[in-house]
């Protein structure tokens, strides 16, 4: 008995220890046209929101990246579709890059918004304390 208070009283300390102490604001930075890449950064996204929902995550997609929120390519798109509606995350496409790849925002996983530039996008959340996260090689 001894021994299952013992393992019971540990799981409820390594809760508390590994428990989000306060809210944070991360944004993710994408520009691998890699499917694996970008699975793996969608999978990153859902796992996080999911983890820590009072914290705030933003994706921000542009260069080789676009076809990950291409309503009718993404390797990733049931992912997104999944998590795009969370309140703790948004999906940004740069508008450079759509017009890059004469896309336009009829051509993008119904959800995911645009940004003027996306480096520009990243840096602005970042200088209100973002933290930074790159995915990819």
């Amino acid at each position: 008995m001894r021994n299952i208070i013992i393992i019971i009283a540990f799981f409820f300390l390594s809760l508390s220890l590994f428990s989000q102490k306060e809210p944070i604001k991360a944004v993710f930075d994408l520009t691998s046209g890699s499917p694996d890449v970008q699975r793996s950064t969608a999978r990153h996204l859902r796992l996080m929101s999911e983890s820590y929902p009072t914290s705030e995550f933003e994706l921000v997609v542009y260069s080789s990246a676009y076809s990950m929120v291409d309503k009718n390519s993404s390797v990733a798109g049931e992912t997104l579709r999944e998590i795009i509606n969370n309140d703790n995350v948004s999906i940004v496409v740069c508008q450079n890059t759509m017009k890059r790849n004469k896309k336009t925002e009829k051509d993008l996983i119904p959800g995911v918004g645009t940004v003027p530039d996306g480096i520009y996008e990243i840096i602005s959340k970042q200088k209100q304390g973002w933290g930074y996260i790159k995915e990819g090689k």
